[in-house]
């Protein structure tokens, strides 16, 4: 019954996925992006997916296959730039856009994870950011509240994970990933070394098995670069 590991990312989205969903995907840029799985979630055909992440992709790569097929419907995210399609479909009022300074979505998913509905914090006052929301005077200051995100589900990218559920990620491809696992009612993690319980070292551990549902293995991720700039000689 602990063994979560799954043949393939089709077969561990098959019967989770569904039309109008809240995910939380894991990912900077496309560094620890969980490719596998978006590629699995573009192909069930589910749409009006609501989609909380750091960013879109970029076209033709990550959840920029899924603007392409037109599957999302909202997009919760701190930076679009690198995504002409994201950009498009947004002036054209194709697409919804929710805007969230990097630390309050990181925050925002963390506190979903934690069970905290919401929370007040300085970042955005005064700003368009604060439009629609609850503020607070605390010590003389202004806040505004923000809410938790409790994600329908969480698709991750690790470097290492055992049959529990535990995973490792793998320096800057941490970045969103523990936050968005923590905040799933299903997470799903992929990852590029599967190893038996009892070989990870539990200090090493950055996501409890206790947040995953369901492993697949990518042993070989395809590592594109978001952007490359090189300097004349």
């Amino acid at each position: 019954m602990m063994d979560k590991l799954w043949p393939d990312a089709s077969g561990a989205l098959r019967d989770i996925a569904r039309d109008g969903m809240l995910l939380a995907i894991g990912g900077f840029g496309l560094c620890g992006i969980p490719e596998a799985l978006i590629a699995a979630l573009r192909d069930t055909g589910v749409r009006d997916l609501t989609i909380a992440s750091n960013n879109a992709g970029v076209d033709g790569w990550g959840l920029g296959l899924l603007l392409e097929t037109r599957q999302i419907r909202k997009m919760i995210s701190s930076y679009v730039g690198e995504n002409a399609e994201f950009e498009r479909q947004f002036l054209h009022g194709e697409l919804e856009v929710e805007f969230a300074p990097q630390g309050t979505l990181a925050e925002r998913m963390r506190a979903g994870g934690a069970g905290i509905p919401g929370f007040y914090t300085r970042t955005g006052v005064g700003t368009v950011v604060a439009e629609g929301k609850m503020q607070m005077e605390f010590d003389g200051e202004p806040y505004i509240l923000e809410r938790g995100i409790r994600a329908d589900l969480a698709l991750v990218k690790a470097w290492k994970a055992d049959r529990h559920g535990n995973l490792i990620y793998r320096r800057t491809a941490r970045n969103f990933n523990p936050l968005a696992a923590s905040c799933g009612k299903v997470t799903i993690a992929e990852a590029e070394i599967i190893v038996e319980p009892g070989e990870l070292d539990p200090d090493e551990i950055h996501t409890p098995g206790i947040f995953v549902q369901r492993v697949v293995h990518n042993p070989t991720p395809e590592r594109r670069i978001e952007r490359k700039t090189t300097r004349k000689e």
